[in-house]
């Protein structure tokens, strides 16, 4: 099953450019979500806001798979030990975040690389093109189509400790609906709530990632290395506010489209489950 969200529209490529940018002194930066939008769509036409979409295609089936997969099975082992219910779903959460991270982080180097092309969509090379460039530059290690995989580790990890955490432990709270559409608003809102408040905490660490894999700032030099380096350095030269650059796209992003992940997977788990036992 492939559980859908909205990380191939043209918010995640707005998103992105907002976070690689550096302050009011970048050249290439925009003043507003607006001005992003309308610059883009000036000077790289409709497509551009598509840039590097196939990489998540090809990943999001494998991606939402080892998400849930690896939740269900940390959950279980988890269950062995003496943690509290509510701690074993954040802890599960990360374990399948981190072990979700290592699969798609080369998927997220190539699909980096094409965002950051401000040429016309028709003139950048493919994904396939793109990846063979990068294994040919660089390798498949962490200067190549590994590159910044400890801040991969670090959203995915924190993202979904967060996002598994909440939305357990607060749908475990709140009274069950009897009205089967109440039940499903309830559960709606709690998984929207989840996925803005994972989104706000785990994006200073997607901050680090764009600027790792993304375009450094003098050609040749590498200045964004390390996760967490790279926040430090953020923070020094541009502010707080910086760690926190394409937040409103990114919840717009995975707001409704976390809700939307786990209602699937609840009803879908709940079906499997249901169809097992009457066999």
């Amino acid at each position: 099953l492939k559980i859908p969200d909205f990380s191939c529209c043209d918010v995640n490529c707005i998103f992105f450019r907002f976070q690689i940018q550096r302050g009011k002194t970048d050249p290439t930066s925009y003043k507003s979500l607006g001005d992003c939008f309308k610059t883009i769509f000036q000077r790289e036409g409709l497509l551009g806001f598509y840039k590097g979409i196939f990489p998540p295609i090809l990943a999001e089936t494998p991606k939402r798979a080892v998400k849930f997969f690896t939740f269900e099975q940390y959950k279980k082992v988890l269950g062995y030990t003496s943690l509290p219910p509510g701690l074993a779903f954040a802890v599960a959460g990360l374990g399948s975040g981190l072990t979700e991270a290592v699969v798609v982080n080369p998927f997220e180097v190539v699909k980096v690389t094409l965002q950051t092309n401000r040429n016309a969509f028709t003139e950048q090379p493919s994904s396939f093109v793109q990846a063979r460039q990068i294994i040919k530059a660089s390798g498949l290690g962490f200067q190549g189509l590994n590159k910044g995989l400890t801040a991969t580790l670090g959203r995915h990890g924190v993202f979904n400790m967060v996002y598994f955490g909440f939305y357990f432990n607060v749908k475990n709270i709140l009274p069950v609906n009897k009205d089967s559409n109440l039940e499903f608003l309830r559960k709606f809102g709690i998984g929207l709530v989840s996925g803005t408040i994972a989104s706000t905490i785990n994006i200073p660490f997607d901050v680090a990632k764009s600027r790792i894999q993304g375009p450094q700032p003098v050609p040749g030099e590498i200045k964004y290395r390390t996760c967490f380096k790279t926040m430090a350095t953020v923070y020094k030269e541009e502010g707080f506010l910086a760690l926190y650059k394409g937040l409103v796209p990114k919840i717009m992003r995975l707001g409704p489209g976390g809700a939307v992940m786990l209602l699937i997977y609840e009803y879908v788990y709940a079906w499997l489950q249901d169809t097992a036992d009457h066999k």
